[in-house]
């Protein structure tokens, strides 16, 4: 767990660049992490991450550089990055192979995190993305075991089963989920109902992985 004063630290780059993002009218979501923690899960001991539409990456890293911050535009074709001292943040667009568009949007909630009112990202979303991200190179699956301990009576098991089921290691965590007893065998809705045969049509936008490199959101 993360110590006060770095989280605290965390939380203030969060409310910078979420100040910054909505001054320069480009539309965001709290991602990652931090989008579990305001809904109850742990502290997150990694960076800030936002999601926003492709066509406002351009924007979005002028807006976080005439905040003060350092930016860069990475060789990686899904994200550009902030630095605000030694804390980053992670401005996604492409999470994990899918896009971030309206139907991702529609799915956030308006919260306030930290005092300060901001959409987001859902956590079906945020769960997908981190489990789309998992691979032979990024074998982790700490971060969501955590959220899904913290978190599970929140989570629509089966839209997050349905989205990950191209991915093996996406299946893998699902065996460990039932085999630890947090969720049930192939029936893991909030309210216990079962997958709706909607779901495939309620899938996110996505694009082919690419087969080199790794994300981590």
């Amino acid at each position: 767990m993360p110590n006060t004063e770095s989280f605290e630290a965390l939380l203030s780059t969060m409310k910078q660049a979420a100040a910054a993002l909505r001054d320069a009218e480009v539309p965001f979501l709290l991602g990652g992490g931090l989008a579990c923690w305001a809904r109850g899960g742990p502290r997150t001991e990694h960076d800030v991450d936002f999601f926003i539409r492709p066509e406002h990456a351009d924007a979005a890293l002028q807006a976080l550089s005439r905040a003060g911050m350092s930016v860069e535009r990475p060789p990686e074709q899904w994200l550009v990055k902030a630095w605000d001292g030694e804390i980053l943040v992670d401005v996604i667009y492409e999470p994990a192979g899918r896009v971030v568009d309206d139907a991702m949007i529609a799915r956030a909630d308006h919260l306030d995190v930290h005092a300060v009112g901001m959409l987001v990202a859902s956590l079906e979303d945020v769960i997908a993305t981190k489990l789309m991200s998992i691979g032979e190179q990024n074998l982790d699956f700490g971060s969501p075991l955590e959220t899904a301990r913290a978190l599970r009576e929140q989570i629509d098991w089966d839209e997050v089963r349905a989205w990950t089921a191209g991915s093996p290691y996406a299946r893998a965590f699902f065996v460990l989920l039932e085999g630890l007893d947090i969720v049930p065998p192939g029936h893991a809705s909030p309210n216990g109902a079962a997958a709706s045969t909607s779901t495939a049509e309620r899938m996110p936008t996505s694009r082919p992985s690419s087969t080199t490199g790794s994300r981590r959101t």
